[in-house]
This record gives C-alpha cells, structure tokens and sequence, in this order.
C-alpha cells in the first residue's frame, strides 16, 4: 500500500450513494431525486455516520440528468448544508456520452468517480474506453478534484497500474479505490473476488472500499470488514434491507454498516478524517478555492 494517511486504523469510511441513475422515482418513491430529498437524505445519512456522499443528479422530470447547472447547484447545496465529501459521479448513465461526464468536473466537487475501464451492465454497456480514462484522469489533476476509482472488475485494478505509471498520483497524493460487485456483466459479489481484487491493487493504493450491488451487499460489507476496508453503501446499489422488504430510507443503509462496522472494532470515520484520508487536507481546499474563483 502507499503512504498511508494519518488516519487511525478503527476508522471506518462510509460513502453513501442514494439515487443512482438506474431506477425509476415510479418504481421507488422513496428514491431522493430532488434537490429538497437529496439534502434531507445527505443531513440524514450524515448523522448517521457517512462522511462522504456519491452524487447522481436527476431533473425536474425524475430522469438522470448531467445538466451543468443541476450539478453546480447541488454540490453547492451540499457544501451549504452539510461537511461531508461531495463526490460526483462521472458515469451518469449508461446513456450519456462521452464528452458530457468529462463537464462533470466543472460542478467542482471534491471528488469524482473513475471507471477504470468498460464494463456489460445488465443489458446495456458502461462505456470508458482507455482515452477517456486517460482524459478524465489528467482533468480531475488539473482542477484539484479527488478520483475514487471505481473497479467493476479485476483487470480494471490491473488498469489503474498502467495510469498511475503513465500519469502520476491523483491531486492530493492519496489513491482511493471503490470495488463495485455483483454488478450483472462484472465481478461477482463475493469474498473470494474481492481477495482477489485487493491482492492486484498497485502498490500506490493508500485505501479502498467495496460495494455490493442487490443481494451481494451484505457479503461484500462482511468481506471489506475483514479486510480492513472501507464501504459503499445506499439506494443507488440496494433496494431492500431484507429479503421482500424495501429500504425506507438511506439512513438505514448507512445505520446497518455502522453496525456491522462496530462489531468489527470499527467506528465511523468523521468527515475531518475522511478528507485526509483523500487527500482533501485543508490548506490543498483553500488553494483550490483561490485557483477557481
């Protein structure tokens, strides 16, 4: 692993993702799709224990959107009304074209997703081709924005060797992975896969978490515990708490894995901690700050 940060060990970093791009307000009316819900479900989730929040945007008509404005918007919502990481996804869709997710980056979060390669979703493809990772990764250096790299498959922990040989560190020094299983096209949400997934991070990898998509979430918690990694949790990725029985609320998410995290020793990370350990360190915010006015 790389230089570690100074965080402590027992600190457990929870990342909520509450909407997603994939399923529908019709579907699920308890989704938070506006920006009135988003906020309510980010002050909840926070209070919870989540220290960082992964961000889809939807527009007026409840559909995914990667509308500039939207996005500029609700970072600076969640700047206003909460401390935790705002991160954006730049996958939006499966729908959305190469060009709008590299915009992304003009909303100024504090982070973003990288995908680190393409990946069958279900039906549809998830496309980041090898250019567009490149592009992606060289912009997110140049504007002071953190990457979580998001690895749906093992040769896409393999990929993030290849960049950071070709490119460099992320800004802030720091390498944090998220392992997305259980996802219909790419590793399997298991123990097994995610041993191995972690045995092919580069070295340079300072942290990383594990999602675990429908049924696989609760083994993948299980497994990213033992492991002594981090965790991804929310609406966007599970859609029930038990068999038959629907999620009211991301705050459920997030307060089962507080759960599980103290029966592993574990204690939620605080949002202070949470920006250290990407790298988001006070004095690199207030530069960023002063370049983007």
């Amino acid at each position: 692993m790389g230089r570690m940060p100074a965080v402590p060990p027992e600190a457990l970093l929870i990342t909520v993702a509450p909407t997603g791009a994939e399923t529908a307000k019709a579907d699920c009316p308890q989704l938070p799709t506006t920006l009135e819900e988003l906020v309510a479900t980010a002050r909840e989730c926070e209070s919870a224990g989540a220290a960082m929040i992964h961000v889809h945007v939807r527009d007026a008509d409840h559909r995914p959107t990667l509308d500039l404005g939207l996005l500029t918007e609700t970072v600076d919502a969640l700047h206003e009304s909460t401390d935790l990481v705002v991160q954006l996804s730049t996958g939006g869709s499966v729908h959305d074209p190469l060009d709008k997710r590299l915009k992304v980056l003009d909303a100024r979060p504090d982070s973003c997703s990288l995908t680190m390669g393409t990946t069958n979703f279900g039906d549809d493809v998830f496309a980041n081709p090898w250019p567009f990772v490149c592009e992606l990764y060289q912009l997110s250096q140049e504007r002071g924005i953190v990457p979580e790299f998001e690895l749906f498959d093992l040769g896409q922990a393999h990929a993030l060797t290849r960049l950071i040989d070709r490119f460099g560190l992320p800004y802030g020094g720091r390498v944090h992975c998220d392992f997305v299983m259980g996802v219909p096209g790419g590793m399997p949400g298991t123990a097994d896969a995610l041993v191995a997934g972690v045995a092919t991070l580069p070295p340079e990898v300072t942290s990383w978490s594990a999602t675990g998509i429908g049924r696989s979430t609760l083994p993948v918690a299980l497994a990213a515990l033992s492991k002594g990694g981090h965790l991804r949790v929310g609406m966007e990725d599970v859609l029930t708490i038990s068999r038959g029985v629907p999620v009211e609320n991301n705050a459920q998410l997030v307060e089962r894995v507080v759960g599980l995290g103290a029966l592993a020793q574990r204690r939620p990370m605080t949002t202070t901690e949470a920006r250290d350990l990407l790298g988001l360190t006070p004095a690199q915010q207030a530069r960023r700050g002063s370049t983007d006015g």
